[in-house]
């Protein structure tokens, strides 16, 4: 009945895969591996594998919303076409996806029920509604009638004229009940299971050392009686369904419209977005399977029909509970002072003397928080601007931007409204701070502002001074808490009047701009960082030193990916550390025996992207809040800064060469993406675990 996609799996690379550049999607689904790995990993934590299978979960949902999506679209419109403009079929692409997607999800289910073991032996045990005692069913029953109760609305499907739209970030419970006098007057409702201020996970009293866990779904289905009361049925069954929607944003052409408003409904829009894939318990009969299809147009044929499990929605698992056991989560690591900011007197003081560099999550983000306060306070600062992409729902950030404005400082906030799922929290917050007095500069429309800059101005007897930050992390305090970044803290004259030409580009893009120092994005990034590879390629050919090292996210622009082989086959020694998408393929005879690529996954979010060059010598540090995507290098204004200090280039040396030697969480990149684990003899270095250790150690010195 249901079609699968009939693709290869990796080894058939022709159809999939360039001559020597890794697919893009395929890349992605070996990275959601790298997670999965995790969750496999019995080394890991109980509770931080469950929530790695929450990641993996998550990651797949929006992989579906974004890149299957954009992979359907050309399906449709490269249908009738019989020369493809490039040389991957997006069918194939799709078929292939399909395959992967279903193998992983086969070593899910099975990581899934082996943690469930490893529960139970922990004395911890996931129950259904069927498996309650009767003590613990009259907790369901009034934990459902103070809890839940009040936020079910079942919605009664047989005589409603059209069939109500499925929220795709929502299970469903599909509930069929029937009466044996009247088989065929079967009755259908659905029941959004809640979110947000409810959670999945329902912890039961805990009995002879015994601890008990039910899902949310199963506490509804328990009381499906007062649920449907007024009913008269002698049987009921009830299933979990999700739709996942094409997430892209189509904006409007109407040129009367503000940018605001045309975000504002292009996200609203996004509910009625295409289905790109539909799951449901695989024990659904199939006239009711047949029923939800046709009432939700979609084709039983087609390979995104995915029967599954009773759950969906294991992105919950990211809050799994840990009953406080501390062997079930990795051991905390407090975030350590800056040895230099600590002196004082203030942050602005320090950074007026030195340029300070803090690595996230191993120092704190409230250094930065804590600055604009300062800002926001000091009788000489006069003026803030700042780049808004991503921020915490109860932001600091937002705070002190308010009080400084009430303060009387001139604030400029850069918000994007095109950060993707943040749309709507972006909206608020640019509303927010206009009610509030601040300035909202709403950026460019077709370029996203994905930089992460800070311009703080003062005035003292007349002498202006500035001072910026300039980083590859969003200003989130909570993402500062999981994902590695770093922040450069300046008031060097070179990096600070070019961090304000961004500023005045943003505002007027189309005057003419000129970077001497920093690496901006649309307008140089991408031809500086060729002209930068060009130098060590010209200095392999006069047989100098010559190398290159990279840390990334994303490695896929095909232009700078040929110009990476290029430098390989000319003699300089590459080394990358990508995160996700990695289209190079590294150490093959004839194409890219100079190159080294490895992919670390481990408790923090490896986030960070520096790029280094030998220069003969005298090497060139960069960090930047750009990939090496198209999308980075020409439509999105990013912002990388070069690193002038030689005490904070060798922090930077010095953390790469702790990466480099990880030989517990680095895996290799290769053509077949095996995803194997990276040997470095006897001595086993875990890398986040190290370089916490060089930061601590620095401080005693």
């Amino acid at each position: 009945m249901f079609k699968r996609g009939t693709g290869r799996i990796f080894g058939a690379s022709e159809n999939l895969m360039n001559k020597d550049k890794i697919n893009r999607e395929i890349s992605w689904l070996s990275f959601n591996e790298r997670v999965l790995q995790e969750a496999e990993d019995v080394n890991v934590p109980l509770v931080e594998r469950m929530r790695f299978l929450g990641i993996f979960s998550n990651n797949l949902d929006e992989f579906f919303r974004v890149r299957v999506a954009t992979v359907r679209r050309l399906i449709r419109y490269f249908k009738k076409k019989k020369k493809l403009p490039f040389k991957e079929s997006p069918q194939l692409i799709m078929n292939e996806i399909y395959e992967i997607v279903l193998r992983q999800q086969l070593r899910f289910s099975k990581t899934y029920e082996k943690i469930l073991q490893e529960l139970e032996r922990e004395n911890i045990f996931i129950i259904n509604e069927q498996e309650l005692d009767p003590e613990q069913e009259i907790f369901v029953r009034d934990y459902y009638l103070r809890k839940v109760e009040p936020l079910i609305v079942p919605i009664m499907l047989k005589k409603l004229k059209s069939f109500p739209k499925l929220e795709e970030d929502s299970i469903y419970l599909f509930v069929v009940f029937s009466d044996k006098e009247r088989p065929k007057s079967k009755q259908y409702s659905l029941i959004k299971v809640p979110r947000g201020s409810l959670s999945r996970f329902v912890v039961l009293p805990e009995r002879e050392r015994r601890k008990y866990i039910i899902y949310l779904d199963d506490v509804i289905r328990m009381n499906f009686s007062r649920v449907f009361y007024i009913f008269n049925y002698d049987e009921i069954e009830s299933y979990i369904i999700k739709i996942t929607r094409d997430a892209e944003l189509d904006l409007d052409d109407d040129v009367v419209k503000g940018f605001y408003d045309k975000m504002k409904k292009s996200v609203e829009r996004r509910k009625d977005g295409d289905p790109v894939r539909f799951i449901y318990d695989e024990d659904m009969p199939a006239e009711y399977v047949e029923y939800l299809l046709n009432k939700l147009n979609l084709i039983a044929e087609e390979e995104n029909i995915i029967p599954g499990g009773r759950y969906h929605n294991f992105k919950d698992f990211m809050k799994f509970p840990d009953f406080g056991i501390k062997h079930f989560k990795h051991p905390k690591a407090p975030p350590l002072k800056h040895k230099e900011l600590e002196k004082g007197p203030t942050i602005l003081d320090v950074i007026a003397k030195q340029d300070v560099m803090l690595h996230y999550p191993y120092q704190s983000f409230d250094y930065v928080i804590d600055m604009l306060r300062e800002a926001a306070i000091h009788p000489n600062v006069t003026s803030i601007k700042i780049t808004i992409y991503r921020l915490a729902d109860d932001s600091k950030i937002i705070n002190a931007l308010v009080n400084a404005a009430k303060n009387g400082k001139d604030v400029t906030v850069v918000i994007e409204l095109q950060a993707r799922f943040d749309e709507k929290a972006n909206m608020q917050w640019a509303k927010k701070l206009t009610e509030e007095g601040v300035k909202i500069a709403l950026g460019i429309s077709g370029l996203k502002i994905h930089s992460k800059l800070i311009l703080i101005e003062g005035k003292k007897r007349g002498t202006i001074t500035q001072f910026a930050h300039i980083g590859t992390g969003n200003f989130h305090e909570g993402t500062a808490n999981v994902y590695s970044d770093i922040s450069l803290l300046t008031s060097d004259p070179r990096i600070t009047r070019e961090v304000g030409k961004v500023f005045d580009f943003i505002e007027r893009p189309y005057l003419p701009s000129h970077f001497d120092h920093l690496l901006v994005s649309p307008i140089f990034n991408r031809n500086r960082l060729i002209a930068l590879i060009d130098h060590e390629i010209e200095m392999a050919k006069k047989g100098k030193e010559a190398w290159i090292k990279l840390k990334l996210n994303s490695l896929v622009d095909d232009v700078m990916v040929d110009k990476l082989y290029e430098a390989g086959e000319a003699g300089v020694k590459v080394d990358l550390i990508v995160r996700g998408i990695c289209s190079i393929i590294p150490g093959e005879k004839d194409m890219s025996e100079n190159i080294n690529a490895i992919s670390i996954v481990d408790k923090y979010l490896e986030h960070t992207r520096i790029y280094v060059f030998g220069n003969g010598g005298d090497p060139k540090y960069y960090i930047s809040s750009a990939d090496w995507m198209t999308r980075n290098l020409d439509s999105r204004i990013e912002v990388g800064a070069p690193v002038y200090d030689d005490q904070l280039k060798q922090e930077l040396s010095d953390f790469l060469d702790i990466q480099f030697s990880d030989g517990v969480k680095a895996r290799k990149f290769d053509r077949k993406m095996s995803n194997s684990y990276v040997q470095t003899g006897d001595k086993k270095i875990r890398s986040q675990v190290a370089f916490y250790e060089y930061l601590a150690a620095k401080l005693k010195k």
